[in-house]
C-alpha cells in the first residue's frame, strides 16, 4: 500500500487526480492540505483528513507520496519541502517554472534517493494511444507528417484577460500536454520552429501556438488556438502509404466534467463507434482500404501505476527526467517572443 497526501484542493486535485488514485486498491489517499478549508467547491472525500496545517502532511510517516497540485509558482517550494521530509513527489504540469528549476529538483531528489516525477497524464489519452497503435501497425508506411491539434472556442477567456503571464500562458498550460506526447514517442527533434502568438495583441494573453518538430524525414506539428469555432482533428498522420485521422479527443475529461468517474463505470472515457478514427491506406498489392479503428482505452490512473512501480518496486520511471527537462526548455524557448 502506498499512502498519498495532496497539496491543493482545487480542480487539479479533485478532477484530474482523485478519481484515479481512488480507483486503485494499492493506493490510500489519507490527507489533503489546503490553505482555505472554508471553500466548498468540491465535495469532500469520506475518510480523508482535510487540513490547513502543512506540517500535518509532512510529518506523517505513513505518507510516502506527496502530490503537488498548486499554482506552478509554488511547485518548486512544495516539492523541495516534501523531499526534505523524505517523501516521494508527483508534480502537476508543467512541473516547474524553468528548466533550471527542473534540473535542480531532479538532482536534489536523486541525492536523497527519492522519486520525483511530472504528472504527464496525457500520455494515456485514448486518441494518442490509438494513433500510436496505428503507426505501429505499419499500414501507413514510412511516416512523413503528424499533426497534433488541441483546439478550443473560448474567446471569453482571452477577451477577459488584459495582461500577459509567461507561466500561465496557453503554451505552458496546454502546449505541455502535446509537446510531452510528441517527445515521449518521437524523441528529441533535430530542430524546432516556434510560432507562438497573442492574437489580441501585445500585452494580452498567449492564445495560440504552432510548434513544429523536425526530424530527418518527419515533421510533427503541435497546434492550438482559443479561437477555433470548429476544432481541427485531434490527430492526423500521413505516411507514404496512407493517412489516419482521429477527429475527436480523449473523452476522460468530458466525463470528469460531468462527475462521471472511472470507479464502477467500465465505459468511463470509452469512445463510441462514432468517435473512432479513420485509417485509409494502400496495401502491398496497392489495394485501397478505408476502415474505422477501434479506439484504445485511455486511463490517467496509469500514471499512478507507473510511479507506484518506481517507488515500491524500483522500476525505471516511465516519464524520464530528461524528457521533462526537454519539455521545460521548449516551453521557455517558445514563450520568449511574447510580452
Amino acid at each position: 500500500m502506498l499512502t498519498i497526501g495532496y497539496i491543493g484542493n482545487g480542480k487539479s486535485t479533485n478532477r484530474y487526480h482523485l478519481p484515479f488514485s481512488l480507483n486503485r486498491d494499492y493506493l490510500k489517499v489519507k490527507t489533503i492540505y489546503a490553505r482555505n478549508l472554508d471553500k466548498k467547491e468540491w465535495e469532500r472525500v469520506p475518510d480523508v483528513l482535510y487540513t490547513d496545517d502543512i506540517t500535518t502532511l509532512m510529518n506523517d510517516d505513513e505518507i510516502g507520496l506527496i502530490v503537488v497540485c498548486t499554482h506552478t509558482e509554488s511547485h518548486y517550494h512544495f516539492a523541495k519541502m516534501a523531499l526534505d521530509h523524505g517523501k516521494h513527489v508527483l508534480v502537476e504540469k508543467p512541473f516547474m517554472l524553468t528548466k533550471d528549476e527542473a534540473v535542480s529538483i531532479f538532482q536534489y531528489a536523486n541525492e536523497k534517493n527519492l522519486v520525483i516525477q511530472c504528472y504527464q497524464n496525457r500520455r494515456y489519452d485514448s486518441d494518442f494511444l490509438t494513433t500510436k497503435k496505428v503507426i505501429q501497425s505499419g499500414k501507413l508506411g514510412d511516416l512523413l507528417e503528424v499533426e497534433m491539434n488541441y483546439d478550443y472556442y473560448r474567446p471569453h477567456t482571452p477577451n477577459a484577460t488584459d495582461h500577459f503571464s509567461k507561466y500561465n500562458s496557453f503554451l505552458y498550460g496546454h502546449g505541455v500536454h502535446t509537446i510531452d506526447q510528441a517527445l515521449s514517442y518521437f524523441g528529441t527533434p533535430e530542430s524546432i520552429h516556434y510560432d507562438v502568438r497573442q492574437l489580441l495583441g501585445a500585452g494580452r494573453m498567449n492564445d495560440y501556438f504552432d510548434v513544429d518538430f523536425y526530424y530527418s524525414s518527419l515533421k510533427v506539428s503541435i497546434k492550438s488556438s482559443f479561437f477555433r469555432l470548429k476544432g481541427r482533428p485531434s490527430f492526423v498522420v500521413y505516411g507514404k502509404k496512407g493517412v489516419f485521422v482521429k477527429e475527436t479527443e480523449d473523452r476522460q475529461e468530458e466525463h470528469l466534467k460531468l462527475f462521471y468517474h472511472p470507479k464502477g463505470h467500465d465505459n468511463f472515457g470509452v469512445d463510441s463507434p462514432s468517435h473512432y478514427g479513420i485509417l485509409t491506406y494502400l496495401d502491398d498489392n496497392d489495394s485501397y482500404h478505408e476502415e474505422k479503428v477501434v479506439s484504445e482505452k485511455g486511463d490517467y490512473a496509469r500514471v499512478y501505476d507507473d510511479i507506484y512501480q518506481a517507488i515500491v518496486h524500483g522500476k525505471e520511471k516511465v516519464v524520464k527526467d530528461e524528457e521533462t527537462i526537454a519539455v521545460m526548455e521548449i516551453l521557455e524557448k517558445g514563450i520568449e517572443g511574447c510580452s
